[in-house]
């Protein structure tokens, strides 16, 4: 396999430097301070953890996500690698995958890594970003191996509503095709609130992390979930060749947050709903833009509709005024969108990077 570096890494702030001073690119909730969750590592024993995770902490997952037990989770290092261990377990040379698009890079990348044939779904602003059953199905074929979609999503700010995620890994399952649900905003979705989808047949996998919704991504927390014992015991091996196991560190931070989960969580959404409204208010004002008003997440992804110098606006904007957003490329659309996300720094520098984005655009 031949590894290739994605724009949405390569450009990522904490590659930039010094160069960022109001950071709109993050895709998560505000990074956590040690100080502030109060975590006690008194009792850690520095060990070879079981291989799936933690029984506890598995068990909270399952509990949290509506699983029938943690027999049904497999803790990762994080949601990306889960995605990575999925992907070369199920999919060889020649295997036809269906990708909603836009989406987060791996999605998309670690099947063409693999040399499958990609067969992207776009979601199109004019239908609010709204994945299309009908759509998935035009494009099945017979070495169609895997669907793959996200929800909430990231990067728009949608989501896929639970009735159509139910025909799609009903469609999946009639057809001995497997459906990988990236859910890690599942916890940050402000219209329903469901069971993962892993639950509805042994077909579907579900991916999630505490990076996002949890403002954690330095801790590498992740999981995927099945009912399928079968596939878990591929993923585990997939695991075991990779990582062993664990960190017991990052696994006893996960299960002190989780243990708390829906306290957190009420304070999260506040916030989260407090920066929106400053974000979808200063929309209203920006006729340069056009969006649809997220329904999840911590990020919208806007459009820019009048003719200006694409280039030139994110180099003004970059270098005159210091600050990013996630250009349309990391995601494989055109630079005329963007990914603005809203909850990662403070009101004051959304306030301001706002008013610089506008500058910029003018």
């Amino acid at each position: 396999m031949k590894f290739r570096r994605m724009p949405i890494e390569i450009e990522a702030p904490e590659e930039m430097g010094d160069l960022v001073k109001y950071n709109l690119t993050e895709s998560s909730y505000k990074d956590q301070k040690f100080k502030d969750l109060a975590l006690d590592f008194s009792n850690i024993t520095f060990f070879y953890g079981p291989h799936s995770g933690g029984v506890e902490l598995r068990s909270l997952i399952s509990k949290s996500g509506g699983l029938g037990s943690e027999n049904e989770v497999l803790v990762t290092p994080g949601a990306s690698s889960a995605l990575f261990l999925i992907a070369t377990s199920l999919l060889k040379k020649g295997d036809h995958v269906i990708v909603q698009h836009p989406n987060y890079g791996s999605n998309i990348e670690t099947p063409r890594l693999l040399e499958c044939e990609v067969d992207l779904v776009t979601c199109y602003l004019e239908n609010n970003f709204q994945l299309s059953l009908a759509e998935i199905k035009k494009r099945v074929k017979s070495n169609t191996k895997v669907i793959s979609i996200t929800t909430p999503h990231n990067p728009t700010g949608t989501h896929t509503p639970w009735n159509v995620v139910k025909e799609i890994a009903a469609f999946a399952a009639e057809n001995k095709i497997y459906l990988i649900v990236d859910e890690t905003y599942r916890d940050l979705n402000f219209v329903e609130e469901n069971a993962y989808a892993s639950t509805l047949n042994p077909y579907v996998i579900s991916v999630s992390s505490l990076s996002k919704a949890y403002g954690l991504p330095g801790i590498r927390m992740g999981w995927l979930s099945t009912s399928n014992k079968e596939l878990m015991e591929i993923f585990l091996a997939a695991k075991e060749q990779v990582f062993i196991t664990g960190s017991v560190l990052d696994e006893e931070v996960a299960i002190q947050v989780l243990r708390k989960r829906k306290d957190f969580l009420v304070q999260v959404k506040k916030d989260i709903l407090e920066h929106r409204k400053i974000t979808l208010d200063w929309l209203m004002t920006e006729a340069s833009l056009e969006c649809v008003v997220p329904t999840t997440g911590v990020f919208i992804f806007p459009r820019i509709k009048v003719k200006i110098n694409i280039s030139s606006f994110y180099e003004k904007l970059n270098k005159d005024y210091g600050t990013y957003v996630g250009v349309g490329r990391w995601f494989e659309m055109p630079d005329e969108y963007f990914r603005l996300g809203y909850c990662w720094g403070t009101k004051e520098d959304l306030t301001r990077g706002l008013e610089n984005i506008s500058s910029a655009l003018h």
